[in-house]
């Protein structure tokens, strides 16, 4: 990994704000209109007024970048955000229900340098979109700070470095905030000189595979070039040659990868018996009865068989459910379909859902893109027309739906070091991070505290 280095962050002052519950938010990507209001209404400081302005009766361009770095600078002249005086890594905790079990995913906050992917051993797993990292570059010139942190995976079989962060933070009370799901934040900084130089240099030859936030990772790449063409190059410690980044270890105990499903439109509606012929001899499939309600059943033999070979496919034309197993001559079809990619790349769940059966298969390329959900009763919920459908862009019915196994981190180290990108939501790292937890000045001179 390139140096990995402690920062003096710009953090809420708890004593003007009252709950740090009240003014944080979950990344900007994954915020929908109703939510946003939500979080603008919660308090006066919430980090939503930062990270995802919202657009103003009159507006003509990009005022709410402006309105953005005016909050900046306004909290900090009223001692709503404050520096800390030294520089730290900030133990970060995550504690939420899953399977029913308490779970904790541990990491630490740090300031990483920078790397353009393909130059060195930070390594992406997805695709990035211009508009996405426009959008941020406005957002991040106008504030001159990080406001949100890049989400890293590091190997760290015996999970050495969090172990000594952890002891670190012995007996201190954290800062804690609870989210919206009720997931619970709790955040340490650890300012010991001896502590940090053990921890960097522990870091120091380590890769990073980005797990969350490619653009905002592509964006302080951006910056860092755009301040370049501006005044020159940059000095050796100058804070835009770093991105803000929370750090977790991949044998952690907490770190698990959940699945994202698929809610189609604009495909045929395809019969049980349709799909079955259609799929051949490169898959062996079977009804599972019970109509749309044993999607439930499909994923339990999904899950505990798994199997990045076994798809789960709804046919809304007779309402049943196809569980099909990909056979030795799905991957010889694989082979001729993608011979560009890796071995890795061609036996993942989404690589087979997305180019053999929906794309070559059932012969659906160029669909609309699908809606995608995480939940079982969620999936179900869409093709009845029911519940929130806050990444669909239209009100019309479902065609056809799909169960895919998640990408495991094995698959995200493999593929990274290939250097391929995986398809589109291969991944599902839960739970996300928050914003207002801490941000990074970009000024020279600012982020060393």
């Amino acid at each position: 990994m390139p140096q990995t280095a402690p920062f003096a962050a710009l953090r809420y002052n708890l004593d003007h704000v009252g709950s740090l519950s009240d003014v944080i938010a979950p990344p900007y990507d994954v915020i929908d209109p109703e939510l946003q209001d939500r979080l603008y209404k919660r308090h006066p400081a919430n980090v939503i007024r930062i990270i995802l302005n919202r657009v103003e009766p009159g507006d003509q361009g990009d005022e709410r970048y402006g309105r953005a770095a005016k909050f900046v600078e306004q909290w900090k002249s009223e001692g709503v955000l404050v520096r800390e005086e030294r520089p730290a890594y900030y133990v970060y905790h995550q504690q939420f229900e899953h399977d029913g079990q308490t779970i904790n995913r541990r990491g630490f906050m740090a300031r990483v340098r920078l790397q353009p992917f393909g130059e060195g051993n930070i390594y992406p797993h997805e695709e990035t979109h211009p508009k996405a990292k426009v959008d941020r570059l406005k957002l991040t010139t106008a504030t001159r700070q990080n406001n949100s942190q890049i989400f890293g995976l590091y190997p760290d079989p015996a999970n050495e470095v969090i172990s000594l962060l952890d002891k670190a933070c012995n007996g201190i009370e954290p800062l804690e905030a609870t989210d919206h799901l009720g997931v619970r934040h709790l955040l340490w900084p650890v300012t010991d000189e001896a502590v940090i130089n053990q921890v960097s240099e522990l870091m120091r030859d380590k890769p990073m595979f980005v797990a969350d936030g490619h653009h905002r990772y592509e964006t302080a790449c951006n910056y860092k070039a755009q301040l370049e063409q501006e005044q020159g190059p940059l000095g050796e410690n100058h804070p835009a040659n770093f991105v803000m980044t929370m750090l977790v270890g991949m044998s952690d105990p907490g770190m698990i990868v959940l699945p994202t499903h698929r809610l189609l439109r604009g495909t045929p509606r395809f019969s049980s018996s349709e799909i079955i012929e259609r799929l051949g001899k490169a898959f062996e499939c079977k009804v599972v009865p019970g109509g749309l309600d044993a999607a439930g059943s499909v994923w339990e033999e999904m899950e505990s068989a798994d199997d990045q070979n076994l798809i789960g496919l709804y046919a809304t034309q007779d309402d049943q459910w196809v569980l099909a197993r990909a056979t030795s001559d799905a991957q010889a079809k694989m082979m001729s379909l993608a011979a560009e990619q890796s071995d890795d790349w061609r036996a993942l769940g989404v690589s087979l859902l997305h180019r053999l059966v929906i794309d070559d298969l059932l012969g659906c390329s160029g669909h609309p893109k699908p809606t995608y959900v995480h939940d079982v009763a969620e999936l179900v919920e869409g093709i009845r027309g029911e519940g929130s459908q806050a990444e669909s862009d239209s009100d019309e019915p479902y065609t056809l739906a799909a169960l895919v196994m998640p990408a495991k981190l094995g698959h995200v180290e493999a593929i990274s070091l290939h250097k391929e990108r995986m398809p589109a939501k291969s991944t599902y790292f839960y739970p996300k991070l928050l914003s207002g937890l801490t941000f990074n000045p970009l000024e020279e001179g600012e982020s060393e505290g």
